[in-house]
């Protein structure tokens, strides 16, 4: 129970791991052996165990096999938590996520998350920020994959789509939909534009993203490090929509 909880392995992985770890060392101590069979009851946890169809007693295989079950049952418990994290994290691709920074290294930023370990590259880091050791951020996953025995899980902050979350969290109208992004375009650190529209003719879709006092958009700008961000009004006419994003409604920090 303890394993499956705290590696957040589901318990029949646990168990056919071990199952495995002890064919191996099975198999260690009668290397003539042409089948060896393992297996655990699922309810009161009994052993049963048979060398070429002969019942074995596991406590009787000395010390070298023993280690030999210990060593297998790190590598597939290893190996099981990685598949759980790759398939934790490739769900949520496309999310954004907190994590605290451990290390810079080469320009790129390694960010522990609750599970995994976040990296984010120079090329999707905001220009001109710095982070440190110990400071808290945020980003959104980009990408989740299998590299060299590990989970790379690939984090951004210069995405269009890491504004478009954004919004989502700090501004409820457009996290429940009544408010929707129709168009955006975004000079990563420097500025963004946004084009809103509201399906709920009482909610003014520029205000509610501004927020009273700009407190809704200055919490979005701080995250992005004074990043400028204009927002204006959608308009199924594009020359509309052109003459409204040169006359934005813009809010500094």
């Amino acid at each position: 129970d303890s394993i499956s909880r705290d590696k957040n392995i589901d318990k029949e992985s646990v168990f056919v791991d071990l199952e495995a770890a002890m064919v191996s060392a099975a198999r260690k101590a009668y290397e003539e052996a042409e089948d060896v069979s393992v297996h655990i009851d699922r309810t009161n946890a009994t052993i049963q165990a048979t060398v070429d169809g002969e019942p074995i007693d596991m406590k009787t295989l000395g010390r070298i096999a023993a280690q030999t079950a210990k060593q297998v049952m790190i590598q597939k418990i290893r190996e099981d938590e990685r598949n759980a994290i790759f398939e934790e994290y490739s769900q949520l691709v496309g999310t954004v996520v907190t994590g605290t920074v451990t290390r810079y290294e080469g320009g790129a930023l390694t960010v522990n998350l609750t599970r995994g370990e976040g990296f984010l590259p120079r090329s999707e880091q905001i220009p001109g920020e710095m982070h440190h050791p110990g400071e808290r951020i945020r980003a959104m996953i980009l990408d989740v994959r299998e590299e060299q025995n590990q989970v790379r899980i690939v984090l951004t902050q210069t995405h269009p789509d890491y504004i478009r979350k954004l919004f989502e969290l700090e501004v409820p109208e457009v996290g429940e939909r009544i408010i929707e992004i129709r168009a955006l375009a975004r000079e990563a650190g420097y500025r963004t534009k946004i084009a809103v529209s509201s399906i709920d003719i009482k909610v003014d879709a520029v205000g509610a993203c501004v927020g009273v006092r700009g407190s809704r958009i200055r919490n979005i700008v701080d995250e992005l490090g004074g990043e400028k961000i204009d927002i204006v009004r959608w308009n199924e006419s594009s020359q509309v929509l052109i003459t409204n994003s040169l006359k934005p409604a813009e809010v500094k920090e």
